[in-house]
């Protein structure tokens, strides 16, 4: 008689590992809250902390990253780079120490609500290669929202929105660290580093999805908008607007229309600025 197959164990839940980079810039009391709301404060919590010090930082940050270390109840990890080198860099070279394939996405000065990895996960134990979510504008009182960014939700409404603007939050995502090494990872491209790599993803037939839900409470300070202007601004969007014709995500009309829409928009008063973009990712979902 035939011996019967042997039943297949049902699979564990993915352990994850928590990415985070820190700068000068950043504060000791708002990364304590960032690792805080990320760590203890969820209702399932990752495995580990990495945290990536991009560049010197001044003794009070450096104390705090130092008590994370030492004190945290979910292990941390510091990986430093001796010069400030940019968010992309210091993704580029802190991703291959985290522990585990699933890697969760989170910035020095945000707030993670306690089911933000409740609600991801399970999509990325489905079968998705990154997950995102919408988000809160947040000042000071991370208790009053100020707007919502609605993110696109289906396949096709990503793929749709990804040819205007970026279609995903990259403080909310939740990825599989082989899937964006398939694409080549974190590429440097200035102000843009996690749209392209987005962008690359969804050519190559990634299973990328958002969460409708804001799971996370995004930092916004009275220059956020201010930063969005400006030349400097406009040659990374030109640029990037060539890097996604080149790939072929986009076609030339949309690529036309993206120089024009986009590129003006860097260049109209920051009051008129912050409303079109709260319209166009909050009060409509894309």
């Amino acid at each position: 008689m035939a011996l019967a197959e042997p039943l297949t164990p049902p699979e564990l839940p993915a352990r994850f590992s928590l990415l985070l980079p820190v700068y000068a810039g950043d504060t000791p009391e708002r990364l304590h809250r960032a690792v805080e709301s990320n760590t203890v404060e969820q209702t399932r919590a990752p495995a580990e902390v990495v945290v990536v010090q991009d560049g010197p930082v001044p003794p009070e940050l450096d104390a705090e990253l130092e008590r994370l270390v030492r004190d945290s109840p979910v292990p941390v990890r510091l990986v430093r780079i001796p010069e400030n080198r940019g968010l992309a860099h210091a993704l580029r070279t802190a991703l291959p120490s985290c522990s585990y394939d699933v890697v969760a996405r989170a910035d020095a000065d945000d707030v993670a609500y306690p089911r933000r990895f409740e609600l991801q996960l399970p999509l990325i134990e489905a079968g998705a290669d990154l997950v995102g979510a919408s988000m809160h504008e947040i000042g000071d009182d991370e208790g009053t929202p100020l707007a919502l960014r609605a993110a696109p939700v289906g396949a096709q409404r990503i793929l749709a929105v990804s040819r205007r603007r970026n279609p995903i939050s990259h403080p909310t995502v939740v990825l599989r660290r082989s899937a964006v090494e398939r694409v080549g990872g974190y590429e440097d491209a200035p102000m843009a580093e996690d749209y392209w790599l987005w962008a690359r993803m969804l050519h190559a037939g990634a299973d990328v999805r958002n969460v409708a839900e804001p799971l996370v409470g995004y930092r916004v300070s009275a220059g956020s908008y201010e930063r969005r202007g400006g030349y400097r601004v406009l040659r990374a969007e030109l640029a990037l607007q060539a890097r996604l014709r080149a790939l072929g995500h986009v076609g030339f009309l949309q690529w036309a229309t993206n120089v024009m829409v986009r590129g003006g928009y860097r260049f109209v008063p920051v009051r008129v600025r912050e409303a079109a973009y709260r319209l166009m990712v909050g009060r409509r979902n894309g």
